[in-house]
């Protein structure tokens, strides 16, 4: 299992920020670290493409779900018989959300370790064949900022990008009363910023500045996602 998690997330990680570093980012780091997360996310855009869109489905079939729940209330094995009817119909899978944020955490890891190694001889001799040793690394971020101190003000934009793109992804009929479901997604647009800022701030700035930069992305990202659904239901 190490050894797929070096092979898989920690050495591409590490090589795509020193490639990055060496050329399009001037040897800052930061800038390493943004271009790194863009690709990331332009890789991961198929599963955040999909994620919303099983979102946005689901909250759309908040009504039908609510009905099938008072239909059968009294039977548990009917209820979710039906449920997985409606999924199935409509091609909703529940979990699909949950995907992305998985696949992030162990690029998180990646990162952590790359900056706490100070990326010494023993880390550097990870790079492939084609990307160049640099020698020593600037952790100054834009020449004032150190990533491998904590950050408080990274930690804070990435909790307000990540409240902006959580707020893009609420489906609301007009008219129509808030379902439960909705109504708990409209909470976790608060939630999930505070959590942001409780979790990473005591991490080096370099992961704070991933989140950001993951973040702000992803409102890009929710605001195409979202034009391309109002143009296939008209809503």
């Amino acid at each position: 299992m190490l050894f797929l998690y070096k092979v898989i997330f920690y050495q591409p990680i590490l090589n795509t920020l020193v490639f990055f570093y060496n050329t399009v980012a001037f040897r800052d780091f930061g800038l390493a670290i943004i271009f790194t997360t863009l690709l990331v996310r332009i890789i991961l855009y198929p599963l955040f493409d999909k994620g919303s869109h099983q979102n946005m489905m689901m909250q759309r079939l908040q009504p039908k779900i609510k009905k099938i729940q008072e239909v059968h209330k009294n039977d548990k094995e009917k209820q979710s018989r039906a449920l997985m009817d409606l999924y199935k119909e409509h091609g909703v899978n529940p979990f699909s959300g949950i995907l992305l944020l998985i696949v992030q955490i162990p690029i998180l890891i990646a990162l952590y370790q790359i900056v706490q190694s100070s990326l010494g001889a023993a880390v550097l001799s990870q790079l492939y064949s084609f990307v160049a040793t640099p020698g020593h690394i600037n952790n100054i971020f834009l020449g004032f900022i150190n990533l491998s101190d904590k950050n408080i003000v990274l930690v804070v934009l990435a909790a307000i990008a990540q409240y902006f793109q959580a707020k893009l992804a609420i489906y609301q009929t007009k008219g129509v009363e808030p379902s439960q479901a909705q109504k708990i997604a409209s909470q976790m647009v608060f939630i999930g910023p505070i959590v942001t800022i409780f979790i990473f701030y005591n991490f080096p700035a370099a992961v704070g500045l991933y989140w950001l930069a993951s973040s702000a992305f992803s409102v890009f990202q929710q605001l195409i996602i979202n034009k391309k659904l109002k143009e296939k239901y008209g809503e």
